[in-house]
């Protein structure tokens, strides 16, 4: 055995002895100002069984080295309680992504114990809103954390810190890393088994954390889950010279298309079977037109064009001005133009970005983008308000601070580096070579245009994983957005699927180091 096979195993239990006897951090400075947090008991029904938990919404006040302070970075936490051994005790730390979004798409919308009530497909119900209990929360399965990163949510950096020191990749996830370790320690938690859960740049966020985790603070974790998952930005960044997404995009092109009923007879038959046929010209004569360029000529070009105009919904002629690389945006305005300039009847439609499935109203049918994304539109109204109230009428936590739920003031990000792409695949792959019990779900929506399922497939397909270890990689697709659990099925299926996974990470231990050699 390695010594690096046992280093989780000692700074866990040096750890969990330290915690025990005394207080994780030293009494605050002078100067510091935290907010103490505040908890509150309640009970809730999942499946059938009433579950009892304490839950805790606050500040957890980062510090330099020299003790002060740099950030209060905002959380809410449930515990669940009547519990006897919390080393037994599953706890999962969930954010969302942007960069710049708070953590409240997961916490009112799929994880956390009360979510935000919408129609059985998603849609709005319109304001006022309501927030009900959550009959698929997750708490059943672990404790839940929610984190806000900085200068989102009502976290913040401390005064006279300057918040761009936060708004980066790696800077982010060492923030975000110091909060786990802190809120691990302070709740003597190093024992118990450990998950991450985040959802669009949220996966970046977790995919280097999981590299982290393990080689700054020692803590390996038992599951990472990934909502709507981009690791690599070549795969979703449309630009000049890079041909990666056009491929990639297709089969939630034809996903969208089928959708709004824009295929053919044949393809509209069945789903299924069309996002099988989309996929696999994408990666095959597809694949190689766009390698081809403009080498690409004659009746081969028209085959390429007619094919692509079959599996998009889009005009031979509209293909051809794109030569052959309609873009998101091009596309999510061009699927539902009027084109009987006659009737004037539904004018100025256009489909979502986050979920396709969702219609938008545009002044008219002029301009190669939308105006605004209607998913985008859908969901922004109820999710404030539900946070908005939920804090303060049911958790106690009262804040004159704005709830940045998607701000923009994190840009202009820094990714690192000098790198038009980044990609943290090789972070996730290093992690789980290093630790490999650790397990990776992913969840895609296929109807998600902003992070498609079929460029999560890639980057998992291309992540150059030992065999050994692509076992321990579960793919679902739901026939959602890029929040597909704001669906009433895709909401139960999730929960369903990731009761599994956390089942399967908990009772499956796998190899931990090499084979030791025989004695002599």
């Amino acid at each position: 055995m390695r010594f690096s096979d046992v280093t989780p195993i000692l700074t866990a239990a040096i750890l969990a002895l330290a915690s025990t006897a005394s207080p994780a951090l030293a009494d605050p400075p002078a100067d510091a100002k935290p907010v103490d947090p505040i908890t509150t008991t309640h009970e809730t029904s999942i499946g059938g069984e009433t579950i009892s938990y304490k839950a805790t919404a606050g500040f957890m006040r980062l510090t330099n080295y020299e003790g002060k302070a740099r950030a209060n970075m905002f959380y809410t936490a449930y515990l669940r309680e009547g519990v006897a051994d919390a080393s037994k005790r599953p706890i999962l730390f969930a954010f969302n992504g942007g960069p710049g979004s708070s953590s409240v798409w997961l916490h009112m919308g799929t994880i956390g114990p009360k979510r935000i009530k919408m129609g059985p497909e998603g849609e709005p119900i319109g304001p006022p809103y309501e927030v009900v209990a959550n009959a698929e929360s997750w708490l059943d399965l672990a404790d839940l954390v929610f984190i806000d990163p900085i200068s989102t949510g009502f976290s913040r950096a401390a005064e006279g810190e300057d918040p761009k020191q936060f708004h980066g990749l790696d800077e982010d996830a060492a923030a975000v890393g110091d909060f786990i370790r802190l809120f691990t320690t302070k709740n003597n938690r190093w024992l118990s088994p450990k998950f991450l859960c985040g959802e669009s740049y949220g996966t970046t966020r977790a995919s280097a954390l999981a590299s982290l985790l393990q080689d700054q603070h020692g803590m390996y974790l038992n599951g990472i889950i990934l909502v709507s998952p981009v690791l690599n930005f070549q795969t979703i960044r449309f630009a000049s010279g890079n041909d990666t997404p056009f491929w990639l995009y297709l089969p939630t092109y034809t996903a969208t298309a089928w959708y709004h009923k824009k295929l053919g007879t044949d393809l509209q038959k069945d789903l299924d079977k069309a996002l099988a046929r989309s996929e696999a010209f994408a990666r095959s004569e597809y694949l190689e037109a766009l390698a081809m360029g403009d080498a690409l000529k004659g009746d081969a070009r028209e085959k390429v064009i007619k094919e692509l105009a079959a599996l998009t919904g889009l005009s031979p002629s509209f293909i051809r001005k794109t030569n052959l690389r309609p873009d998101i945006n091009e596309f999510t305005k061009e699927l539902l133009r009027e084109r009987d300039d006659k009737s004037g009847a539904q004018r100025g439609r256009t489909v979502g970005r986050l979920d396709s499935r969702y219609i938008g109203i545009d002044r008219d049918d002029a301009g190669a983008s939308f105006e605004y994304d209607p998913s985008m539109s859908a969901i922004m109204g109820p999710y404030t308000a539900a946070i908005n109230d939920y804090v303060r009428s049911e958790l106690k936590f009262e804040s004159d601070l704005p709830y940045e739920i998607l701000t923009g003031r994190v840009h202009p990000w820094s990714f690192g580096g000098g790198n038009e792409y980044p990609n943290v695949s090789e972070r996730l792959r290093g992690a789980m070579s290093r630790n490999r019990n650790l397990r990776v779900f992913v969840a895609s929506g296929v109807y998600d245009l902003a992070t498609p399922h079929f460029a999560a497939q890639h980057t998992f397909d291309t992540m150059g994983l030992d065999p050994e270890l692509s076992k321990n990689v579960t793919i679902k697709r739901y026939r959602g957005g890029h929040m597909m659990y704001v669906r009433d099925e895709d909401r139960a299926g999730l929960k369903r699927d990731v009761a599994a996974f956390v089942s399967e990470a908990l009772s499956t231990p796998l190899p931990t180091s090499v084979t030791l050699p025989a004695k002599p």
